[in-house]
């Protein structure tokens, strides 16, 4: 029998080895089956009890290689002497959202961050609100990567309002994907902590991940996707509603945001602040409120979002004692007249 595998999204050097050697592994434990690797396709002859087992064997492999990004020589070999129904690993924590590229584990860190990934379980909506350094997208991307590698959805789509280049990114040097990348640089960051950076080029030249600014959403249904909406204060009222209203059959969308931090023009709204106050209590809409506790950056970064919050409370203060002020001066003038 004659029998061909397909590869998806491997890095073929740390999947095949330097020289081959771990697919020469491979090859070594089946000395009946002829295999050939071309590419990312893997061809079979043999008899089909021998094919059967492979498959069995090399289904393991792949499954390990897609979960943790890196393949061993030790593991091939602990996978070819087994006998057991299941990849190794299997047992692992349950918190664990995904590995990185170097085998660390990537989970929730801080108590929001954890009602984070408890909430996406049951909402298609999730509002993801608290101030710079609180993992907040980092997470959001986190379960949106294990969603694609669970097979649970089939695109991730990442988004900002590219409110600093005033949408129309004219004055930025080169074309419109130079203008827009460095915006969108934090996204691909998280990305590239996640999935290898050449199965990441391949799932973005196939659309499977597609990261743009607010405006490219616009006109579109977004369907079977985990859909990413981040720095979502510095959208206007108009453009959120335009956001929330793609969501399409099998969607799950995260919004994350600091209110405190809007760089809209004085005369525009957030559209987040509006949302925020309109959707809090529709059924399958969850709202998760980040604070100075959840910061997991420089040890710094927690007092000076402190310092700055007392900053803001203190304006508000004075902004009340004047209007208390205006307010009494304007009672005595009438009590004169």
């Amino acid at each position: 029998m004659e029998k061909q595998i397909i590869l998806e999204g491997i890095d073929p050097l740390e999947f095949y080895g330097v020289n081959n050697v771990k697919f020469n592994l491979i090859k070594n434990f089946f000395p009946k089956i002829k295999i050939t690797a071309r590419g990312h396709s893997i061809y079979l002859q043999g008899e089909e009890k021998e094919l059967e087992n492979f498959e069995n064997k090399f289904g393991y492999i792949l499954d390990h290689y897609y979960q943790f990004n890196i393949l061993t020589e030790e593991f091939i070999s602990q996978i070819m002497v087994s006998n057991f129904d299941g990849i190794a690993g299997s047992d692992e924590e349950p918190d664990i959202l995904v590995y990185s590229n170097t085998g660390k584990p990537i989970r929730a860190r801080t108590p929001n961050q954890r009602i984070l990934v408890e909430e996406s379980k049951d909402h298609d909506l999730l509002f993801a609100i608290g101030p710079a350094g609180t993992g907040k997208t980092y997470t959001a991307i986190a379960i949106a990567v294990k969603a694609l590698k669970n097979r649970e959805i089939k695109r991730i789509i990442l988004s900002r309002p590219a409110v600093e280049a005033g949408e129309r990114l004219g004055f930025l040097p080169g074309d419109l994907k130079e203008k827009i990348d460095p915006y969108l640089q934090p996204l691909y960051d998280a990305l590239l902590d996640m999935i290898p950076a050449k199965k990441l080029e391949e799932f973005i030249k196939d659309g499977t991940i597609q990261i743009a600014p607010l405006a490219f959403m616009r006109g579109r249904t977004l369907s079977n996707a985990y859909v990413i909406l981040d720095e979502a204060q510095n959208t206007t009222i108009n453009q959120l509603k335009m956001f929330l209203t793609r969501m399409g059959m099998n969607a799950k969308f995260i919004i994350t945001g600091d209110v405190t931090q809007i760089d809209l023009p004085d005369h525009q709204q957030s559209g987040l602040l509006l949302a925020m106050r309109l959707l809090k209590d529709i059924e399958g809409i969850s709202m998760v409120m980040f604070d100075n506790r959840d910061i997991v950056r420089h040890k710094l970064v927690r007092d000076i979002v402190n310092a700055y919050d007392r900053y803001s409370e203190e304006k508000e203060k004075i902004k009340e004692r004047r209007k208390e002020e205006r307010i009494r001066q304007a009672e005595i003038k009438n009590e004169q007249t």
